[in-house]
């Protein structure tokens, strides 16, 4: 494997790849969180349902979903900084094509193409990362400032997202990531050397295909159900495909010698019941947070501006917190932490589903902290688990599963929780009343899943009635993924 710059330059050289990293993953976790902001704008200029919104987000979170696994070990295999670099010429172009989107169905192809960029940027850039930092100390310390720079993007996005759309519209939102995708290809060409992994596995070409196609067509069922007919052909018949296409996945990737997603992984208690509920983490954080600009713009009457001001209280807590909650799941438990942090979350959406168009925000925002601390409490113990629940050379795999895991959920709660609004109006319902009930749903989803996961790992540890200790989830094992889980085949 070739060295990188940074691996033997100076600290000039282990800046400019930190920069370039740290800006490549900022851009694409911008891109989570900004367009939920902009969602009402979209809806009146674009002349737009429920559905039309749903899948504007869908579509790029279930392609990050489904490539991201394939996305890491396409760049050991073909090399690193050519598939960061691709990824972000990939990411630029759809940004492009998105902001000039003259209708939804273009705005949707835009947001696939984005999708697939982000699958092979954010595994690349970690492992352009890693491999510049060989000393364990150095790259930890190293990914650390990678994930606290770029998670920077997390809590932007609805600032960002408000203010541009309330200046310019909700193009803009896309525009912001021309720029960034320039300088990051100069710096790229001029920078960074390539690295790659000579013993990489092929790419599961079958397993990538089913697993998008399963997951997608249920997501189609799930989004057009509502407006469709929950009974007519075409949805019964893309829920029965969705099974039949699960089913090939699985039976595929029981059979290969080099699968996507190992199934033998799911054997351990604790990687299942960490996944589970790393689904259901992705299922009412994405899923609620679908609404809540269009909770404050259509049945509080905030401007668009404020409402991605009033929904930073969430992204604050979940960035603020996030940092510590490895430290404490070490410390105390994977059972305590996660337990306490799916409580907190499902307590905070419940009361949520509880909030109407005459509450004032002094009673809202509070809520919204809630959500984010319980969530940010959550996430890191949670892929600590599943690394913690396989063997050392496995751990890359397995943060990368519970990262796509995550995802698979975001997809899901878009869905879901969007067909429970529909059907809440078709009975009469107002708007208002069909988001109340989305939100009670998350809660007592994320309230559900925190009782069977303490529960649950109760009956593995009944000396103590917790979780044996867990060492902090290390970023840097995510970038050790497919040479993982390739030698471990």
């Amino acid at each position: 494997m070739a060295a990188s710059p940074a691996a033997v330059g100076g600290r000039p050289q282990r800046v400019v790849l930190l920069t370039v990293t740290c800006l490549g993953q900022f851009m694409v976790l911008l891109d989570n969180t900004i367009v939920g902001a902009a969602l009402p704008d979209m809806q009146h200029r674009l002349h737009t349902e429920l559905t039309g919104l749903q899948w504007i987000v869908d579509a790029y979170v279930l392609l990050v979903a489904m490539l991201l696994l394939s996305g890491g070990v396409f760049a050991d295999r073909f090399g690193r900084k050519r598939v960061y670099l691709t990824g972000v010429v990939v990411f630029t172009t759809a940004s492009g094509v998105c902001a000039l989107a003259p209708s939804l169905g273009w705005l949707i192809a835009g947001r696939v193409l984005q999708g697939v960029g982000a699958a092979a940027l954010a595994p690349a850039s970690l492992a352009l990362l890693a491999a510049a930092h060989p000393v364990p100390q150095e790259r930890v310390r190293a990914i650390g400032l990678w994930a606290g720079l770029s998670g920077i993007g997390l809590a932007a996005g609805p600032v960002a997202g408000g203010v541009l759309t309330d200046a310019f519209g909700w193009p803009a939102i896309f525009l912001v990531n021309l720029p960034i995708g320039v300088i990051l290809l100069l710096l790229g060409l001029r920078s960074l050397e390539e690295t790659r992994n000579p013993n990489a596995h092929a790419i599961d070409v079958p397993g990538t295909v089913l697993s998008v196609l399963a997951v997608g067509t249920l997501t189609y069922g799930l989004i057009e159900g509502g407006a469709r007919g929950w009974t007519s052909p075409l949805i019964l018949g893309s829920f029965a495909a969705a099974l039949v296409l699960l089913a090939a996945f699985i039976a595929v990737e029981a059979r290969r010698s080099a699968p996507m997603l190992p199934l033998r992984l799911f054997r351990e208690r604790l990687f299942t019941v960490s996944n589970t509920a790393m689904v259901v983490v992705g299922f009412a954080l994405m899923g609620s947070s679908f609404f809540f600009s269009q909770f404050f713009v259509y049945v509080q009457g905030s401007s668009i501006l404020r409402a991605g001001l009033q929904t930073l209280p969430m992204s604050l807590g979940m960035v603020i917190v996030s940092p510590y909650a490895g430290r404490l799941a070490a410390r105390h438990g994977f059972r305590v932490v996660v337990t306490i942090g799916l409580a907190l979350a499902g307590l905070g959406l419940l009361a949520l589903g509880t909030v109407h168009a005459d509450t004032g925000y002094g009673n809202v925002w509070w809520r919204l902290g809630i959500v984010g601390v319980g969530f940010a409490l959550t996430m890191s113990p949670l892929t600590g688990a599943a690394i913690q629940a396989v063997s050392a050379r496995e751990g890359g795999l397995a943060s990368g599963i519970s990262s796509t895991t995550r995802q698979i959920g975001a997809v899901l709660g878009v869905a879901v929780l969007g067909a429970v609004v529909r059907a809440r109006q078709s009975g009469g319902a107002s708007f208002e009343a069909g988001l109340d009930s989305a939100f009670l749903v998350a809660g007592a989803a994320t309230t559900a899943t925190a009782v069977f996961t303490g529960l649950w790992l109760a009956r593995s540890h009944p000396a103590d009635g917790s979780a044996a200790p867990l060492r902090s989830a290390d970023p840097a094992e995510v970038t050790e993924s497919n040479k993982a889980s390739t030698s471990s085949r």
